[in-house]
């Protein structure tokens, strides 16, 4: 697998929903043709730009001229940065500023940040009214890989993460890669958590690319497109034939169950971002797989291994401020996961691997067996 050696003119990758169908725009400084786009797509309509602080600093006024330019009239909501805003709270601030921006059926919101942002504003939209349309704008590299495509909105309920939501479909997504250069490292590292899980989940010939070329995705050279366009295309796919998660969706979700634990674990706080979740997660899920004798323990060290390399915990003695009592015990990691939405009748399910690059859906793990994996990693030492 090659990458383009230079930046060239924007990728346009298509989820194939029938006539709810909608495109994926990759590109550097393709923010600047957002106005053009909305107006192509809703000649006439009002917009309401859903933002954090921190993203509005640097990306709001361009995104409000852009939008200007094309004649596209625009009002701003501005929400605190992080899961904190993924409330109950935030829900309401974000869907009565809507109601009072007067934004119509047939006008858009656009959600301009990363996951939160996603998830709240199209949350918002997909009860405004009993359905506003809206376009995703991600500014994080998780977001532009993960949470901006496929429909999923949500907010967290004190008892776990994305417990209450909609599928609801953008009618567009614009990701300009060069607001990524805006990121922390941290951040960046996180996103590309959801990167490599593509290549774990599904494709080990791009996870064997990405552990040869991270570092110019990380300096942001053209190889960067390059694993966008190549997650999108993957989670568009699966998107494409199973839209609602009732089969092989749940396998974008590799990671996540021991993930979305951890985080709700950590108070959904800055200790643990939900990309540096995932990394724990799938490694967790390797690891099980290993256990259960579904791969070699030399597959899990190379997922391990990686994912280390670039910079992102692997173990849950690397959370900030690990304790085992001041994590959680694996009794309460397992009352968390139960709230999982892959839950069926009280069973958990578990996204594992059959090989790097193949990942499966396993429905009948024993409980006892987990917890005392669990343990095990618990008091594992440094």
């Amino acid at each position: 697998m090659t990458a383009p050696l230079k930046h060239s003119d924007p990728i346009t990758v298509d989820v194939a929903l029938g006539d709810r169908a909608y495109d994926i725009v990759i590109g550097r400084d393709v923010l600047q043709s957002l106005g053009k786009r909305v107006a192509a797509l809703r000649p006439g309509a009002h917009t309401a730009v859903v933002t954090d602080r921190t993203v509005a600093k640097h990306w709001l006024e361009r995104t409000e001229a852009s939008l200007a330019e094309a004649g596209i009239a625009s009002s701003r909501i501005v929400v605190e940065e992080g899961e904190g805003s993924k409330t109950y709270a935030g829900l309401e601030r974000v869907s009565e500023a809507l109601i009072a921006a007067k934004i119509e059926r047939n006008d858009l919101v656009i959600a301009l940040g990363g996951g939160v942002v996603g998830d709240l504003a199209g949350f918002a939209a997909a009860i405004l009214r009993r359905g506003v349309d809206f376009v995703q704008v991600p500014t994080s590299l998780l977001a532009q890989v993960d949470s901006s495509v496929g429909g999923k909105t949500g907010i967290n309920s004190p008892q776990g993460k994305n417990l209450l939501g909609a599928f609801h479909q953008p009618v567009l997504v614009v990701a300009d890669t060069a607001v990524l250069d805006t990121l922390s490292p941290r951040q960046f590292r996180a996103g590309y958590a959801e990167v490599a899980k593509y290549g774990v989940l599904g494709d080990d010939a791009f996870f064997t690319w990405l552990e040869a070329n991270h570092a110019d995705i990380f300096a942001g050279a053209a190889a960067r497109e390059h694993a966008i366009a190549t997650s999108c295309r993957a989670k568009a796919a699966i998107v494409a034939r199973d839209e609602r998660e009732t089969g092989e969706r749940a396998l974008l979700n590799l990671g996540h169950t021991f993930g979305h634990a951890l985080e709700a674990a950590t108070g959904f706080s800055d200790r643990l971002f939900h990309g540096e979740g995932v990394s724990i997660g799938m490694v967790l899920a390797a690891e099980l797989s290993v256990q259960l004798g579904m791969i070699a323990e030399s597959d899990a060290a190379r997922v391990r291994r990686h994912l280390a390399e670039v910079g992102l915990p692997t173990h849950l003695q690397d959370i900030a401020g690990f304790t085992q009592e001041g994590l959680a015990d694996a009794d309460a990691l397992m009352a968390l996961m139960a709230q999982d939405k892959k839950v069926k009748r009280g069973r958990l399910t578990f996204i594992l691997l059959a090989a790097i690059g193949r990942a499966v859906i396993a429905p009948d793990v024993e409980p006892s067996l987990v917890r005392d994996f669990l343990k095990a990693k618990l008091a594992r030492k440094t």
